[in-house]
Order: structure tokens, then sequence, then C-alpha cells
């Protein structure tokens, strides 16, 4: 991933999303947590782009400020640019948009990983647990 390379990608708010505490009939918000998932996927399918097949992304970190809501049924933009790629970590600079408002940003940090190798260390923690 080459520094200030950009992506983004399109959601809409269902009912799945919505901040159920702050509903009214008929209608709902965009939930904070739903804001970053879109964020996380949105990252990772543009990562998993440039990466061999043999390679994926894990999140490890997001700082995420949720600023203002989307309604039940708009769209939500999220736009994403690279700040850092080390090779095994990236950081990007995410933003929420739904129209013209901005709802969210973030500073959001990945893990390049194995697919394999990821997968042997599950197993063993699997194993490890179910056997003590």
């Amino acid at each position: 991933m080459s520094q200030g390379e950009t992506f983004s990608r399109l959601y809409t708010v269902s009912r799945e999303h919505i901040a159920k505490h702050v509903s009214l009939e008929g209608t709902g918000i965009l939930s904070t947590p739903s804001m970053i998932a879109f964020m996380e996927e949105a990252s990772r399918i543009f990562l998993d782009g440039k990466l061999p097949e043999s390679q994926t992304t894990v999140g490890v970190h997001i700082d995420v400020y949720h600023v203002a809501p989307a309604l039940l049924g708009s769209q939500v933009e999220i736009r994403g640019r690279v700040l850092r790629d080390s090779g095994k970590r990236v950081i990007l600079w995410l933003e929420a948009w739904c129209g013209e408002t901005l709802i969210g940003y973030a500073v959001h940090e990945r893990a390049v990983i194995d697919k394999k190798e990821y997968a042997s260390r599950i197993i063993s923690m699997i194993a490890t647990k179910m056997g003590g």
C-alpha cells in the first residue's frame, strides 16, 4: 500500500445497524458499533485487494469519533486513506459521510497476517483450552 492511497465504500443503514435505545417508531439512527463495523470492513476489503491471497488483515486498534447521526435508510460512505504501511502494520485515516455531513472519523490500525499461521494459532488455542 502506498502512503496517501485512498478508497471508499458505500453502506445503507438498515434496521440491524440502528441504535435501539434511541430509535423512534418507524425510524432510527446509525449506532456507533455499526459505523465502526463499516469502517473495519471497508478497510479490510481494500487491504485484501492489495495483499497476496495468503494474507489478510485484522484490526488491532481504532480511535473513533461519532459526531453526527445517519438515519435509517440513508447511505453512508466510508472514505479511507493510507497514512503509513510498515509491511506488518497499516495505519489508516477513515471518515464516514452521509451526504454532505461528516458523521464520524477514525485512525485505524490493522495487522497483516498469514492466514494459515493465524488459523494454526487459533486451533492451538482451542486445543489447549479444551484440554485444560
